[in-house]
This record gives C-alpha cells, structure tokens and sequence, in this order.
C-alpha cells in the first residue's frame, strides 16, 4: 500500500473519530453527524480501495474517472448547503412566531381586562 493511501486512510479515521466524539459530547446534533461520518466512510473506503473509482467512473462512461470524484463533492457540497439554508429557514420563521407570540402575551398581560395596552 502506497503512503497517501496510508495517509487519506488515516484522514477518514480521524475524521470519523472526530465526528463520533462530537456528536457524543452533543456539539453536533446526531442528523449533521450522520452526514459527516458518512463522508468519512467514503474517505476510508476510497484510501482502502484506490481503483474503486476508476472502474465507477469506467463503467459510467466517464473519460477521466477522478473527475466524477470532484463532480460527487460538488453535487454533496451543494445539497448540504441547500439542507442547511432550509434549517436556517426553519429557525428563523420558528423565532418569528415565538417573537410574535411573546409580544402577544406582554401586550394581554398589560390589561388583562380588556387586552388592551395602558400608556405608562
């Protein structure tokens, strides 16, 4: 085995490690962790399996196969980067309504007589 295999192979493990004892310490929620553990596991398999993207990209007729590996992150990059705008999305609109529902609640308890806010 060659010495960058050793080293993409050492890369992903670390990876791996790295992720698990984050998601453990509860620094990265589980659903992200997921992801990145994944990522490492594609590392580590592609250091143990060095051909394995050739005969992919053979096979999908594709005439440079370490292209298909920079045309996979992209692809990956970009759908991450759509699922954490949709989770920003989400946050934002979930803080909107609990912002609304507290100014809602501040003005009732003004005059809980009649609901109506009393200039101070």
């Amino acid at each position: 085995m060659k010495s960058y295999y050793l080293v993409t192979a050492s890369m992903g493990l670390c990876l791996a490690v790295a992720i698990l004892y984050l998601v453990r310490r509860d620094h990265i929620y589980i659903r992200d962790g997921l992801f990145w553990i994944v990522v490492a596991a594609v590392s580590l398999a592609l250091s143990l399996w060095p051909g394995l993207i050739d005969r992919v990209g053979s096979a999908m007729g594709i005439s440079y196969p370490p292209a298909l590996l920079f045309l996979v992150a992209i692809v990956v990059l970009v759908l991450r980067s759509l699922m954490a705008d949709l989770a920003l999305t989400q946050l934002r609109r979930d803080l909107r309504r609990i912002n609304q529902k507290i100014a809602i609640v501040e003005h009732a308890a003004k005059n809980p007589a009649t609901g109506e806010c009393k200039e101070d």
